[in-house]
């Protein structure tokens, strides 16, 4: 184990987490308000580790949404994880396939984010130690944040409407990821979609806002990729 490259993971990480914890909060709440238990919201924590499809996933439960479209929607959702994977990938080309399951586990915006910043600018890095540093940290604070929203969650009164927490938490997300015009039309067609198909069937809005969303992103990007190229 490389200690060093660990602890700057930890380090470089350190900062982000002032964001992490209120997220987690909110979604341990929301998982009690959802109507589920403290096992549910560990359990859901542990096997999803993808904060914004959770907290996606809660409030089509709390609606009573099928649970097919609570699984679709969760994976459109973490698609961009499949991007992640497939940009960190050759950094890990070295590893075995069981260290590669493990880090894949543990992938998120910000493990990705700074390791690949980190790769790129310092070869003398320890690539899977210095990840494990930033994605064990992140991992460690969701869960005991997530519980202990679970926790507080029994305790609030249903009149404070934290529920209304979820869509903020959504639009802090939202609003730092758009950098670019394929971005700010997702978000923006996406918004739209979500709000007029608000009434479908089944609770299926979410889900298709957010296909049609990450359709005309890539159709734009595609777009403004071909006119700079000309």
């Amino acid at each position: 184990m490389d200690t060093a490259s660990f602890r700057r993971g930890v380090r470089d990480v350190a900062p982000l987490l002032l964001g992490i914890i209120p997220f987690g909060l909110v979604a341990g709440i929301a998982t009690v308000n959802a109507g589920l238990g403290l096992p549910a919201a560990v359990g859901l924590s542990v096997v999803v580790f993808a904060g914004a499809s959770q907290l996606a996933a809660l409030e089509l439960l709390g609606q009573n949404a099928p649970l097919t479209v609570v699984v679709a929607t969760a994976v459109v959702i973490n698609l961009r994880l499949l991007m992640y994977s497939a940009s960190i990938a050759p950094y890990f080309r070295e590893f075995t396939g069981r260290w590669k399951a493990v880090l894949a586990y543990v992938l998120t915006d910000q493990a990705y984010a700074l390791s690949v910043a980190s790769y790129r600018s310092d070869s003398e890095t320890d690539r899977k130690w210095y990840y494990l540093g930033v994605a064990v940290t992140l991992w460690a604070v969701w869960q005991v944040t997530t519980i202990v929203g679970a926790l507080l969650g029994t305790g609030v009164p249903d009149a404070w409407g934290l529920e209304f927490a979820i869509p903020l938490v959504f639009l802090a997300i939202l609003v730092p990821a758009i950098e670019d015009a394929a971005t700010a039309v997702a978000a923006a067609v996406g918004g739209a979609i979500a709000v007029v198909g608000a009434g479908l069937p089944l609770n299926l809005g979410l889900l298709v806002a957010a296909g049609v969303g990450i359709t005309a992103g890539v159709l734009t990007g595609s777009a403004t990729g071909g006119s700079d190229g000309n």
